[in-house]
């Protein structure tokens, strides 16, 4: 057996007295979490699917000068293979029928109802209308069609007024569209993944069909294989889901088709590997969406959220009032080329400084201000949310309309 560890997210933790690491599958086709200790932590690197228990052994003696018995691996290994962790068999069948499961349910259902906002209508309702009291003051109405939303995708606990403000400003727009295309971070997509879905998404207040011409158009560039490879992230990602529910409550309940995209990380691009103006993928899906915004009232929303910094992110120390200024001041300079439209200086912006705030809506807002080609954007709200018990770490959020 030559174990092969998944993608899994890692949280480091303190377990009883004890430092380690918290393993957690981020499909959720487990909800079992492994916790490894931090000396045996350098065992999950060598389980990379080339070196049997032995192997691994040998491997942590050499480069770590670490024995660990062979009845330890095996334990570690065991835990692992039951919480579908590992790339074998048992996985590739829980994830297959989990992907059939979700694409015959007649609907994706809300998947953060109750764990973000409350799942009957009339609660939902009055918390996100609780919100609006401590929404910033909204600036005055652009003077031309509201063409885009920039919304967050943080919970609605520390971005509840932010999402307050953008989806008040835009509530006229929304209510006017008769097609809204939502482009969403995927936190566990591949590299410049575009990922559709034809199944519908659910909010408390009923269900918003996707268009499923749109799709059809969409898949006919891609191939099949490509546009739906990652297909079951939409299943637990809630970076559609938590702007969804927002469009929907603006709505007052009314459906509206919607196209829903995940969007890959375009980390390759930032380290100079590809330039995304002249990815041959990415073209083709925005020369299909232009097209098809041409044809209906379409508003385009982005569920992101900005900087991601300070310790619980990797970063060595907690920020400081100063380091808290340095992230608003590079923020600013990214709101301005979205405001303005302009996907190339937005793109510039973050690669000039190797993406070091970790902007975690960088492909959405990117192929966002791609489709607007130009524009005139307000700000509707900016809130750096804490992101630890210590306040050291921040995740900082907008939201923006755009004409």
């Amino acid at each position: 057996m030559k174990p092969k560890l998944r993608a899994v997210r890692v949280h480091p933790v303190v377990n009883n007295g004890h430092e380690g690491f918290l393993l957690e599958d981020p499909l959720r086709l487990s909800e079992r979490m492994i916790f490894v200790p931090r000396a045996l932590a350098p065992a999950l690197a060598l389980m990379d699917g080339t070196r049997d228990l032995r192997g691994i052994q040998v491997g942590l003696q050499l480069r770590q000068g670490l024995y660990v018995p062979t009845s330890i691996l095996e334990q570690l290994v065991r835990h692992l293979d039951e919480a579908l962790m590992l790339e074998n068999d048992r996985f590739f069948q829980a994830r297959a029928a989990a992907l059939r499961a979700y694409r015959e349910a007649p609907y994706r259902p809300p998947s953060h109802a109750r764990a973000v906002y409350p799942a009957e209508p009339d609660a939902l309702t009055e918390a996100l209308e609780g919100y609006k009291a401590r929404m910033p003051d909204l600036p005055p109405p652009l003077d031309a069609p509201l063409r885009a939303v920039i919304s967050p995708h943080i919970d609605y606990a520390r971005g509840g007024p932010i999402y307050a403000s953008v989806w008040t400003y835009a509530a006229a727009a929304a209510r006017e569209a008769e097609l809204v295309i939502v482009l969403g971070t995927d936190h566990n997509g591949d590299l410049g993944t575009v990922t559709l879905t034809r199944q519908n998404y659910a909010t408390p207040f009923g269900v918003l069909p996707t268009a499923q011409e749109v799709v059809d158009a969409l898949v006919a560039a891609l191939g099949e294989e490509e546009a739906f490879r990652e297909e079951l992230h939409h299943r637990s990602e809630h970076s559609i889901e938590l702007a969804v529910v927002w469009l929907h409550h603006v709505r007052g309940g009314e459906p509206v088709p919607l196209v829903p995209i995940l969007l890959g990380s375009f980390a390759h691009f930032v380290a100079g590997q590809g330039d995304p103006a002249q990815d041959e993928r990415l073209n083709r899906v925005v020369s299909i969406l232009q097209d098809v915004m041409r044809d209906r009232r379409t508003l385009l929303v982005a569920g992101v959220d900005l900087a991601h910094v300070g310790p619980a992110f990797g970063d060595p120390e907690p920020l400081d009032a100063v380091a808290k200024a340095q992230v608003r001041a590079a923020d600013e300079a990214l709101l301005q080329a979205m405001q303005e439209g302009d996907a190339e200086r937005f793109f510039r912006e973050v690669a000039a400084v190797g993406d070091r705030y970790r902007i975690c809506g960088l492909s959405p807002i990117y192929v966002l201000l791609r489709l607007l080609d130009g524009g005139h954007g307000v700000l509707t709200g900016y809130d750096q949310c804490p992101a630890d018990a210590q306040n050291g770490s921040i995740v900082s959020i907008c939201g923006m309309a755009i004409a």
